[in-house]
Order: C-alpha cells, then structure tokens, then sequence
C-alpha cells in the first residue's frame, strides 16, 4: 500500500459509549487524529501533530458493537504541512450493513527531533478525479489558512 494511506479498524465496546448509549464523538475523533498522525508520518518520515481539523462531518452515529474502519490518506502537501482526508467508516457485523459515518480533515505538521516543523516531500496532483478534487480542496483550504495567519 502506499506510504501516504493507513487504515485503523477496531470494533466499539461499551466502555466507549456516551450517555446516550451511543458510541461517544470523542473515541471517534481520537482513532481519527491516530490515523491522520500515521499516515502524516508516513509520508514526512518524521514526526507529525495535528495543527487543525476543518470539517468534522457527523453523518451517522456509531454503535457499540460496530466494527468501525478508519480510513486516512495525504491529500495535499503544503511546505511541512500535509493534509489528510480521514473517513469513518461502519459496519454491523451482524446484517453486514456498512456506510460511511464521519469524514473530516485533519491539518498535520511534520517536525524535526526539536520540535520545528520541517519541510515534506510534495505529492503529485493525482489522475484520479475523485483524488484530484480532493487536491485541489486540501490545496485552497492551504492558501486560506496561509491567508489567515497573515491577519493574525
């Protein structure tokens, strides 16, 4: 597989439920931000923490019992930033049932062994068109957030 995918599966237990009984957002998120982090480092060869998470999508809850299966890729590679396109993804082992339940992206930084972020290798703009948007939308979220810093 390529350097610049990863996927983590694992099934939910009912330590991981929130009062609702559901599967709590935050042991979603969490397995989300592991998987970013890994195909980040992946792909930079170093470490790498998370600077941002833009659109958090909740489509469909997760149940307790839910093999779930997270999915994480580099979409865009900035100067040592990259950003990863992560999904959730679940399925009932039981009906066999599975759809896609949270989707987000995740802004990771590649650093040095002291802490400073350090340049990554860039990634080709992919002939896939559903891999290209994806480019082309980690490439503009880049510019507007380099754009923000300005005004910071």
């Amino acid at each position: 597989m390529d350097s610049k995918y990863t996927i983590i599966s694992h099934q939910m237990l009912p330590s991981q439920a929130n009062a609702a009984g559901n599967v709590h957002g935050g042991e979603i998120m969490k397995m989300m931000d592991s998987a970013a982090g890994v195909a980040a480092q992946r792909h930079a060869h170093s470490n790498a923490v998370t600077a941002r998470v833009d659109e958090l999508n909740f489509k469909y809850p997760v149940f307790v019992g839910d093999f779930v299966i997270c999915k994480a890729h580099v979409i865009y590679v900035g100067s040592s930033s990259m950003e990863i396109f992560v999904t959730i993804e679940t399925e009932n082992l039981i009906t066999g049932e599975s759809r896609v339940a949270l989707t987000a992206f995740f802004t990771m930084v590649a650093l040095d062994k002291d802490s400073h972020p350090i340049k990554v290798e860039k990634i080709e703009c992919p002939d896939d068109p559903y891999e290209r948007a994806l480019y082309y939308e980690g490439e503009r979220r880049y510019k507007n957030s380099n754009k923000r810093k300005k005004f910071s």
